[in-house]
């Protein structure tokens, strides 16, 4: 992820949505039906183009209990609201 671990922690209710979800340190377990998704992160070496630094954010998706319909439908929400960029 592009982000900060700041950004990211003010983004990720709004991207899990009404799933019940519980946080640790580095890490957040989020309840979806049945099924469990496992997430955990660590801060990566920034991204470096030219002038611009682009901090990094290394994100593990770990699901459990879910069948692909489920983890497309949860992804496809989380990934369009964590998409951040210019137009």
């Amino acid at each position: 992820m592009g982000c900060t671990e700041a950004e990211w922690l003010m983004w990720l209710p709004d991207a899990i949505g009404a799933q019940h979800w519980k946080l640790q340190a580095h890490a957040a377990d989020v309840r979806i039906g049945d099924g469990t998704l496992d997430l955990t992160w660590r801060t990566g070496e920034a991204r470096v183009i030219a002038l611009l630094r682009m901090p990094r954010l290394l994100v593990c998706f770990r699901f459990a209990g879910l069948d692909e319909a489920q983890r497309y439908t949860f992804m496809k929400r989380f990934d369009l609201y964590m998409q951040r960029g210019g137009g």
